[in-house]
């Protein structure tokens, strides 16, 4: 069985990325154009990127967007 030394699981731990979720859920009257439109303009100006699409019987839509967030550590 390896073991990961101390320093690199601390090294991990500092460079993983930590993410925002957005769930839209979006109706079956709405055209496949409509739906790139909106999360074409969702990536442009909230900087969102598509995580995961499901479409489900009917035609309606449920969208998972994400966006890296900041991580701020106190100054305190």
């Amino acid at each position: 069985m390896a073991r990961m030394s101390r320093y690199a699981s601390s090294r991990a731990s500092l460079n993983a990325t930590y993410y925002e979720y957005r769930t839209l859920t979006l109706p079956g009257s709405l055209g496949r154009g409509d739906v790139r439109r909106l999360l074409t303009e969702q990536a442009e100006y909230g900087r969102w990127e598509l995580a995961r699409t499901r479409v489900y019987i009917g035609g309606s839509r449920k969208v998972w967007l994400r966006r890296k967030a900041m991580r701020v550590d106190s100054t305190l």
